[in-house]
């Protein structure tokens, strides 16, 4: 035994000091009393009301950082999800990553035709059959948009997609208050009733105030929903650098964090205890083309430094990777992937989602899903670090081996093996001729074959026919209320 042994059992990284977040969060609290926010819809302008805030012009409220830290003392530290499979549960909680898709991108690559089109119900259930497929996907978001469907209720049938087409835990998008509603009606008979549900939320509701400083009606009702069913919400803006929200990172940092911690008191005010998870999509609009870009490394460093005032704040941290710019599956998908996964696996973000997109968030990949899946395998061993223990130091192995000899039929290399290496299944390691004589395939191809040997081959857990009858049934019921 040695006394004072420090271990490193994982790689460590971060990007802020704890003078700096102190600094970010001084000046986030400074931008809520002095500046406000606007808060749309009369119960969440009340309850902040009541609460203590100043509210001037019907709807601009100045909250007071005693309440944020009222708030931020009554908001869950851990939250626990589970899907469908309920032995499929997520932990989020310091440092325990978690990676899964975006949602509603509005078009996809046919893999058999190569066509660019938008997605259909099935192209929905079928990202998430591949998310089921994929072992480093722990959650999944609807990576599509589906169309086809009334406007008012898409987010029924995509959820429904979504439930039939994986087992694993889900984050949702939902049109407005009734649209959640009939989600979480739709979750409680997957589950068997709301007490199931409150033991493991099947899903957390992604909600997005308007930057700068905004919050909709749809949004403050969403997440006062929420807090009132025990529904875990994400809410995080969607931050441009330069455009919605000052051009300089830390500016940026200071409006994004002064957003989370609105949701953050709302929701505590509606129901102490409610669980809020903060973060969100940073990144900088693209100056020569207005679009907000996927695959910047301002993205990626926003993303490691807001999950350090997470931590900072034991609050649970939603953040992104696995995405790019890029039109098709090509080096700079690839660049991107691999950098954002890296970083964000290391930053020890919570939930980290945007795995697939593609063309800056407006193309939902089958191809960018499967690739990064083998980067996210990577970047999990990587994250493993290296056990020092005597029997991983080997010292009496090197001894029996001895100068000259060999390790491949030591005992201690068959124990050991399977647990120390990663072992890849799309990466490339043959020898050139080994290689052309598989038929020369590229890192594109491989990864398409597996696309469609998912598509074709993989069945998830079913839902009982019965539970099913009544899914489609509130889905048809909503879709009746919106017929125009």
């Amino acid at each position: 035994m040695r006394a004072n042994y420090q271990v490193n059992a994982t790689p460590q990284f971060s990007v802020l000091t704890g003078d700096q977040i102190e600094e970010i969060f001084h000046a986030a609290l400074d931008v809520l009393e002095r500046v406000g926010t606007r808060v749309y819809g009369e119960e969440g302008v009340a309850l902040l009301r009541e609460a203590g805030c100043l509210v001037s012009d019907t709807d601009l409220v100045r909250i007071p950082s005693w309440l944020v830290k009222e708030a931020l003392n009554t908001t869950p530290q851990r939250v626990a999800i589970a899907g469908r499979d309920r032995r499929q549960r997520l932990t989020l909680e310091k440092n325990k990553i978690y990676f899964g898709t975006g949602s509603d991108c509005p078009s996809l690559v046919d893999p058999y035709t190569d066509e660019v089109r938008k997605y259909t119900f099935q192209d929905v259930y079928n990202a998430a059959r591949i998310s089921d497929a994929l072992p480093h996907i722990d959650f999944h978001m609807s990576l599509g948009l589906t169309s086809g469907v009334p406007a008012r209720t898409y987010d029924r049938h995509q959820f429904l997609a979504m439930l039939k087409g994986t087992a694993k835990p889900l984050v949702i998008t939902a049109v407005d208050r009734e649209g959640l509603a009939d989600q979480y009606r739709m979750a409680c008979q997957v589950l068997g009733g709301p007490e199931e549900f409150a033991k493991a939320p099947l899903f957390v509701v992604y909600i997005e105030p308007s930057s700068p400083l905004s919050n909709s009606v749809e949004a403050v009702e969403k997440l006062l929903y929420a807090a009132e069913m025990g529904i875990p919400a994400i809410y995080t803006p969607c931050i441009m650098c330069g455009a919605t929200g000052p051009v300089t990172l830390a500016g940026g940092m200071v409006q994004c964090l002064a957003e989370c911690l609105t949701g953050v008191v709302l929701a505590q005010l509606k129901r102490k205890g409610a669980a809020v998870i903060i973060g969100g999509v940073e990144s900088t609009i693209d100056m020569a083309t207005s679009v907000l870009s996927y695959g910047a490394p301002e993205m990626v460093l926003l993303s490691a430094a807001m999950t350090d005032v997470a931590r900072w704040l034991r609050l649970p941290m939603f953040s992104t990777a696995g995405c790019s710019d890029a039109k098709i599956l090509d080096q700079q998908a690839a660049i991107e992937s691999a950098i954002s996964v890296m970083v964000a696996a290391l930053s020890g973000a919570n939930l980290i989602h945007d795995v697939g997109y593609l063309e800056s968030g407006l193309l939902g990949s089958y191809d960018m899903l499967v690739m990064s899946n083998e980067v996210i395998g990577m970047a999990k061993r990587i994250l493993r670090g290296i056990a020092v223990t005597p029997e991983t130091l080997a010292v009496e192995v090197i001894e029996r081996v001895g100068p000259g000899g060999h390790y491949l039929a030591q005992p201690h290399t068959r124990q050991h093996f399977r647990s120390e290496l990663w072992f890849p299944t799309l990466m490339d390691r043959q020898m050139r001729r080994a290689w052309e004589g598989g038929g020369s395939q590229t890192m594109a191809m491989r990864v398409r074959a597996k696309v469609k040997e998912i598509l074709e081959h993989h069945e998830p857990m079913p839902i009982p026919a019965g539970v099913e009858a009544r899914l489609r049934e509130i889905v048809a019921q909503a879709d009746e209320r919106h017929a125009s």
